[in-house]
């Protein structure tokens, strides 16, 4: 039985249906944009359709941004001889809260899965390459996906091709622990990670 009208009952489920959010967190959601001014409102619902209508992916490293190229690739302190892979902007986020890895990155946009159908042909892989061609300064490429199955999986693959073009490859130390996400450990282990990588 729903306990409140249509209205509130939509944006509760809307609520929930985003990830990480359950039914009681969408629900003080709710209640609270709801108690909020149609000023402030109408800011937050302007800035969701504009994020959704003018972010897109990076030219260089597939990030999201709103601009051709994002301010890491377009910061010329940045250090192009180094890129380390991740699978999710939200990796990349956590590194760079360390503000001790002054390289580029690389965006996949998720990792192989043959059990979700999810194939090389549908990450970030063919950019990555096309990065690492013969006019590349990329000295290492860093390979920092998650430590579960999928995350190995894409580590060895990207490793095979790599290695072909004559480009350092390692991969982040076990500091991380194995099937942990990226974006959920704290910033001293994936320092340590970064600092104890080995070439594979």
């Amino acid at each position: 039985m729903k306990l409140y009208s249509g209205y509130i009952n939509e944006l509760i489920d809307e609520l929930a249906a985003l990830p990480g959010i359950g039914n009681k967190s969408a629900q003080r959601l709710a209640f609270y944009i709801i108690g909020m001014s149609d000023e402030r409102v109408n800011k937050l619902s302007g800035s969701i359709v504009q994020a959704k209508q003018h972010v897109h992916y990076c030219k260089v490293c597939q990030n999201l941004t709103d601009t051709e190229i994002c301010p890491i690739c377009s910061d010329p302190s940045r250090d192009p001889s180094t890129i380390m892979v991740v699978e999710h902007p939200q990796d990349l986020a956590a590194y760079e809260k360390t503000g001790k890895y002054k390289g580029l990155y690389h965006v996949l946009h998720g990792s192989i899965s043959p059990m979700l159908g999810v194939g090389p042909d549908d990450l970030r892989i063919k950019e990555l390459l096309q990065r690492l061609g013969p006019e590349s300064r990329v000295k290492e490429v860093i390979i920092a996906t998650n430590s579960d199955l999928e995350g190995e999986t894409t580590a060895m693959y990207l490793s095979k091709l790599i290695k072909l073009l004559g480009v350092k490859t390692t991969r982040i130390a076990s500091g991380v622990p194995v099937g942990g996400d990226l974006e959920n450990i704290d910033e001293m282990t994936l320092l340590r990670a970064l600092d104890g990588r080995t070439e594979i």
